[in-house]
C-alpha cells in the first residue's frame, strides 16, 4: 500500500464520499490478505455455512474417503480401468521407475478381438511417481507391487498411483518384497577382510529373511586356504557356499538355491556380482521358450536380458570399481529374480539398535541357547562381560561386536540430540465442508506454508500505528 492511500486513511475526513472509496478499497485489498471493514464490524457476516444436518451424516456412509492413498492390499485388488495396469518394478534410476506389467484393465476397442493380457502383458512401461506419494513420504522401491495409471500404451509410459503391501523390506540395498539375500565376497582380489564381512552378515541379519553366504574366486586359492576359511565361518555359525564363475565351479549348487526366490545380492565392489549373474542367466532363453505362460519372455529387447557391465579391480588400492550404479530386478532361468545392486564397502546398519544387535550374531545366539534355563541378570544385557552375563568373551568377533556397539551407540545418542523422541507425521486430518474427516499430507513448514493472514493483518496495523506515532511526534516538533 502506497503512502497516499495511508494518508487518506488516516485523513478520512477530508474527504465527502470517503465511506464508499474505503469500502472500495477495503474490497481490493482483501483480495491481497487484508480483513475488510465490514467484516471488522460484522464478525459473522463472512462465516463459514454450517453443513446441513443430513449432510452431516454422510461421514457414515464415505467413511473410507477420510484416508489419503491408503496401501493396497494384495488378496483384494482394485477394479482396473482401461489405463491402469498393476506390474512390478523393475529398476529404479533417477526419476524413473521401469515396471512390468503383470496385468492391465480392460481394452477401450471393443472390436479388438486380442484379449488385453496378451497385448499388454509383459509390456516394459516408463513410469513416474505420483507426487502424492511423495508428499506423504511413501517410497516406492525396486520389488513393488504398484499400481500404474494414465498409461500411453503407445509410447509405453505411465504413473505409479499407489503400492500394494510389502512382505519385506531392506535398506542396503533398497528392495521390497525379498525372500533371499546372498551375501557374496570374494576370497582374493580383493582379500577378503573378516571385519567386512562382520558388518555385511549383521546388516543381512537385521533383515529378517534367509541368507547364503557365498565366497568368490575360488580358483584364485589353494585347498589349504579354502579349508581354513571354512572352518573359521564355521565357528562364526555360517556354512559358506564357495564357488568361480571362471571355472564354473557352485553354480549348479547355488542355482537350486535361488530357485523360485526373489534374492538379493549384496557386497563389496569387485567381488564378482555381476559375472555371477552373467553366469547365472547365460542359459534363460532355453528353459523360456518352452514356457509359454512365462510373461517375461514376452518383453522383447528388454535391456533386462542383456548381460550386465563387469568391472575390473583397482591394482593401486586392491578393491573393486562401481560398475553397477543402480537397483535392478533382473529374471533368472529358474523362475526366481535377482536384484543386482551397487556394490558399497560400509553398509549403514540404520536398523539395528544397541539392543538388536547381540541377534545379529550366531555366536550370541548360541550361547544364550546353550545356557537355557538360566539367562542372562538383567533383560536388557549388553553382554558387555557384566556380573550375571551368561555370554562370555571367549569368540573371535566378540571385538568387532563391541566395536559395532559402539558405534551404534554414538548414532543412536546423535539421533536422539538431532530429532529427539517425536516425530510429526506425515499426513494430517481435517474436518471437511460436509462434516467429513479428510486427509492431506502434512508439508514441510519452511517450504511450502505461506504466513497467515493473521499475521499479515496484524503487520499492517502495527505499520498504521507507527505511521501516526511519527505524525505525532512532528506536530510536537
Amino acid at each position: 500500500m502506497s503512502i497516499t492511500a495511508l494518508s487518506i486513511l488516516r485523513n478520512r475526513s477530508v474527504l465527502p464520499n470517503c465511506n464508499n472509496f474505503l469500502r472500495h478499497v477495503s474490497s481490493r485489498t482483501s483480495r491481497f490478505g487484508f480483513v475488510s471493514i465490514a467484516a471488522r464490524q460484522n464478525p459473522n457476516s463472512y462465516r463459514k455455512q454450517q453443513p446441513h444436518k443430513y449432510l452431516l451424516r454422510a461421514k457414515d456412509t464415505v467413511r473410507e474417503l477420510s484416508s489419503l492413498s491408503p496401501l493396497l492390499s494384495p488378496e483384494n485388488g482394485p477394479v482396473l480401468m482401461p489405463n491402469q495396469a498393476i506390474g512390478m518394478v523393475a529398476a529404479a534410476q533417477a526419476n524413473f521407475m521401469r515396471v512390468i506389467v503383470e496385468s492391465a484393465g480392460p481394452s477401450t476397442a471393443p472390436e479388438n478381438p486380442i484379449e488385453p493380457e496378451e497385448q499388454t502383458v509383459g509390456v516394459e512401461l516408463l513410469c513416474v511417481v505420483r507426487a502424492l506419494l511423495k508428499k506423504i513420504k511413501r517410497r516406492v522401491l525396486v520389488g513393488d507391487k504398484v499400481l500404474v495409471g494414465s498409461i500411453d500404451w503407445v509410447d509405453r509410459r505411465g504413473m505409479i498411483e499407489n503400492v500394494f503391501q510389502r512382505n519385506s523390506e531392506i535398506l542396503d540395498p533398497p528392495v521390497a518384497n525379498v525372500d533371499h539375500l546372498l551375501v557374496l565376497f570374494s576370497i582374493e582380489q580383493p582379500k577378503l577382510e573378516p571385519f567386512s564381512l562382520t558388518r555385511f552378515l549383521v546388516e543381512a541379519e537385521s533383515v529378517g529373511v534367509p541368507l547364503t553366504l557365498a565366497l568368490n574366486k575360488l580358483d584364485l586359492v589353494d585347498e589349504e586356504i579354502q579349508l581354513a576359511w571354512k572352518a573359521r565361518l564355521s565357528e562364526w555359525g555360517y556354512e559358506p557356499l564357495f564357488c568361480s564363475v571362471e571355472s564354473k565351479h557352485g553354480l549348479d549348487s547355488l542355482e537350486l538355491i535361488l530357485r523360485g526366490q526373489t534374492t538379493v545380492i549384496v557386497g563389496p565392489s569387485g567381488v564378482g556380482k555381476s559375472s555371477l549373474i552373467n553366469a547365472l542367466r547365460s542359459n534363460q532363453r532355453v528353459p523360456y521358450a518352452a514356457e509359454a505362460d512365462n510373461w517375461f519372455e514376452l518383453v522383447e529387447g528388454s535391456k533386462w536380458f542383456g548381460d550386465q557391465r563387469v568391472g575390473e579391480v583397482s591394482a593401486k588400492s586392491g578393491r573393486g570399481k562401481h560398475t553397477t550404479r543402480h537397483v535392478s530386478l533382473l529374471p533368472l532361468s529358474g523362475e526366481g529374480y535377482l536384484a543386482d545392486t551397487p556394490g558399497f564397502n560400509q553398509p549403514s546398519l540404520m536398523k539395528v539398535t544397541k539392543k538388536s544387535l547381540a541377534q545379529a550374531f550366531p555366536e550370541i545366539r548360541r550361547r544364550l541357547n546353550a545356557s537355557e534355563p538360566v539367562k542372562c541378570s538383567f533383560s536388557d544385557c549388553l553382554h558387555l562381560g557384566e556380573q550375571g552375563c551368561v555370554v562370555k568373551g571367549d569368540w573371535e568377533r566378540y571385538p568387532y561386536y563391541l566395536q559395532l556397539l559402539d558405534e551404534i551407540k554414538i548414532r543412536e545418542e546423535f539421533q536422539l540430540r538431532t530429532l529427539g523422541t517425536k516425530r510429526e507425521g506425515d499426513v494430517r486430518y481435517k474436518m471437511g465442508d460436509m462434516g467429513i474427516q479428510q486427509a492431506e499430507p502434512r508439508l514441510e513448514m519452511k517450504k511450502h506454508r505461506r504466513q497467515s493472514r493473521k499475521r499479515i493483518n496484524q503487520s499492517v496495523l502495527e505499520e498504521l500505528d507507527d505511521l501516526d506515532d511519527v505524525d505525532e511526534e512532528n506536530k510536537q516538533n
